[in-house]
């Protein structure tokens, strides 16, 4: 069994280093559930905007229990992975029909919500309820393994399985919220990955065994992923007038229901985009080209290229059923689309 230090030092560090976060104002599992979900993959600064705004529009577990799945997507517009907040909507309704309308309260009942793991179930059950549960995320994997010096793939379920073990067993009696939000802080500040870390600020340096056989950038070990996938998408921005061409991805798979433009498979030239509108029956009255944009998914890159195409008023008839042309006001506060196509929504 993996045997931690003395981490006692990371409390009063925690007290005085901590960053000053929103979610770190309340003991309400709801907002600290939906700090936890937004914060998976997503960093901090680009979390607290999304945070406040999907809070002051849905602030209690009822209010997204009861949300229209548009507005839910919408809200979440720019966070990606979709299927995120549709499980914390299938979650909430469980809270409303199974619990009374109250958030569990026990590790079990937190862990049993849809769309809730191990990491998230702990995070709530200590923050909210102060139980001693670890809350094991990427920093605090990469705490853990430098201080033991842990020379197997940390990203291993029996890497993992470990050291989270260990760090359970490390937890004080009491102020396991502040513990584990402690090493979270400490990963996320200190003990960084994909660099230096700044060992000349951290509290545990005295006790850390990378650091002391100089190991510190070498570890953890992580496996390295097998290459992405990288698919060529040509997107249109298909103008007619005022409107905008649209259509919803199907409801399983990458992006399920979300609005998207018109896309093509590999990159077109604007010709080849003529010859498409010819066989729709109508003809462009513009096509120009809007540049070249890289969106990665984490099995997939998209290599796209971007055309504004326009037109006439009579060529809404001819285009395929499975687009409809939304008015561009319309298109910032109903309608979801990826960010994927970020590079592209100024033309939107």
């Amino acid at each position: 069994m993996l045997i931690l230090p003395d981490l006692a030092p990371i409390l009063p560090w925690y007290e005085k280093n901590r960053r000053d976060l929103p979610w770190r104002h309340t003991k309400d599992p709801y907002r600290i559930w939906v700090s936890e979900i937004m914060l998976q993959q997503t960093r901090v600064e680009a979390v607290i905007p999304y945070y406040e705004r999907f809070l002051n529009a849905l602030p209690t577990v009822a209010a997204l229990a009861a949300a229209p799945e548009a507005q839910i997507l919408k809200l979440w517009e720019g966070l990606g992975y979709y299927s995120r907040v549709r499980n914390m909507q299938k979650a909430a309704r469980t809270v409303m029909e199974v619990h009374n309308g109250v958030f569990p309260t026990t590790f079990e009942g937190i862990r049993a919500l849809c769309g809730i793991g191990e990491y998230t179930a702990g995070a709530i059950a200590s923050f909210a309820f102060d139980l001693p549960y670890p809350a094991v995320d990427g920093n605090v994997l990469r705490v853990a393994a430098r201080l033991l010096a842990f020379e197997e793939d940390v990203l291993a379920p029996t890497s993992k399985k470990q050291l989270t073990a260990a760090v359970a067993a490390a937890q004080p009696e009491d102020h396991a919220a502040d513990f584990n939000q402690a090493m979270i802080e400490l990963g996320a500040t200190v003990c960084l990955p994909n660099g230096v870390p700044k060992c000349e600020g951290c509290p545990l340096r005295a006790v850390c065994r990378a650091h002391a056989e100089g190991k510190e950038i070498a570890l953890p070990i992580r496996r390295k992923p097998a290459p992405r996938k990288k698919e060529r998408r040509t997107v249109w921005i298909l103008r007619c007038g005022d409107r905008i061409a649209l259509r919803r991805r199907p409801e399983s798979g990458l992006l399920a229901g979300l609005f998207e433009p018109f896309c093509c498979e590999g990159h077109q030239t604007p010709s080849e985009i003529a010859a498409t509108l010819t066989q729709w029956g109508t003809s462009p009255l513009r096509i120009a080209p809007l540049g070249e944009a890289k969106h990665i998914f984490t099995h997939l890159e998209w290599h796209m290229v971007g055309f504004e195409v326009i037109i006439p008023e009579d060529g809404m008839d001819f285009v395929p059923s499975e687009l409809f042309f939304a008015p561009r006001e319309e298109i910032d506060v109903q309608y979801a689309l990826p960010s994927a196509y970020r590079a592209y929504r100024p033309f939107m």
